[in-house]
């Protein structure tokens, strides 16, 4: 959990009505947002995790319209912001913030009679990261930031051309040093950092991972994704490689081709867990 005691929930409902904020800190990127479902049916729950390279420069509103088109298909949407590079984030604060972010869903799920057997990460980019990494947090050591038991264990990743090998992103320097300015340092100098942080070397996870990776991606290099499912596969995870139609950014744009195969993932990663629990 962050430093400050969370302040009370007042689940506000913003003007639109479309959704209900709550708080897991005092500083202004520590809130989730909750969509309910349209219908009647509720076939899971997602997490919607944006990227951005884990910068400032961008924030939740990128999961927004995702939130919105998922609940209206039957799923309730959890939009997590959290505090990134340039407002407080990087290490360890954005990690810290992934989880109690999560597992402040627990609450609301109490709250709205939320089902949380099924409950998927979505994460897009950097999101992607930071999806895979929070479905291993109980794997991590005790003293690592965000480390489990996770209140709220996700049982399954769909990630969008996330950037899932840290130590790869890193040597190819991909957008600037990206990773350098999340993780505070080279790998040479915080080696456990670039361990922790790195979904690469917390597989197996216990839980499958489907990752979908635009043909035309320009942002994150498809070796992202070919690497990871690769050792997740060596590892004897359930990892599988989605390539898709369209650029990093077709995928989190509702009308799009590519958003519908990102549904039809999630739709997937709901329906194995319901038959996996039934």
């Amino acid at each position: 959990m962050p430093g400050c005691a969370r302040p009370a929930n007042r689940a506000g409902t913003p003007a639109d009505g479309a959704a209900r904020r709550y708080r897991y800190g005092s500083d202004p990127s520590q809130f989730a947002d909750l969509y309910l479902p349209s219908p009647a049916s509720q076939p899971g729950v997602v997490v919607i995790i944006h990227g951005g390279y884990w910068r400032s420069t961008y924030g939740a509103d990128l999961g927004e319209p995702l939130a919105r088109d998922l609940a209206d298909r039957g799923y309730a949407c959890w939009n997590l912001e959290y505090r990134r590079v340039g407002n407080g984030g990087g290490w360890p604060g954005t990690f810290e913030d992934i989880g109690a972010g999560i597992d402040l869903l627990a609450e609301a799920a109490a709250r709205h009679g939320l089902d949380l057997t099924a409950v998927t990460a979505l994460g897009h980019s950097a999101g992607g990261h930071l999806a895979v990494w929070a479905a291993g947090r109980d794997g991590l050591p005790a003293d690592a930031p965000g480390a489990g038991p996770a209140a709220v264990p996700l049982t399954a990743v769909v990630s969008q051309s996330g950037v899932l090998n840290l130590a790869q992103a890193h040597d190819l320097n991909l957008s600037n040093g990206a990773v350098e300015a999340l993780l505070g340092a080279s790998p040479a100098d915080e080696p456990d950092r670039y361990r922790w942080a790195d979904p690469m070397t917390a597989v197996p996870l216990p839980v499958p991972v489907y990752a979908l990776h635009g043909e035309e991606d320009t942002t994150v290099p498809l070796s992202q994704s070919e690497s990871y499912v690769a050792a997740a596969a060596r590892a004897g995870s359930a990892a599988e490689l989605l390539p898709i139609p369209g650029d990093h950014f077709a995928m989190i744009t509702p009308g799009t081709e590519a958003w519908e195969r990102v549904v039809a993932a999630v739709d997937r990663a709901a329906t194995t867990r319901q038959g996996s629990a039934g």
